[in-house]
């Protein structure tokens, strides 16, 4: 089973494209969705354990030129609720 997080990055104006790309080379990344105000890009990765979404932000997403900040929220598994 994998972790999904939601990884919020701000860039430098005008490097939201180039940014876009070259996340879409990083094969946990899922999904990349750039948007109007803050953050610039939301980004939805799955990757095994939280050592590897350390590495993926730290190591990888922090190293694209252009990036200034991220905010990872790792998402949690509730519990199966029995619903009708």
């Amino acid at each position: 089973m994998s972790d999904r997080a939601y990884v919020l990055i701000n860039v430098q104006p005008g490097q939201t494209s180039s940014v876009a790309r070259a996340l879409s080379q990083i094969k946990e990344i899922k999904t990349i969705d750039p948007c109007w105000g803050k953050p610039d890009i939301i980004a939805v990765v799955e990757v095994a354990d939280q050592d590897a979404l350390t590495q993926l932000v730290l190591s990888r997403i922090h190293a694209i030129e252009g990036v200034t900040q991220t905010d990872t929220h790792l998402v949690y598994r509730l519990k199966e609720v029995n619903a009708k």
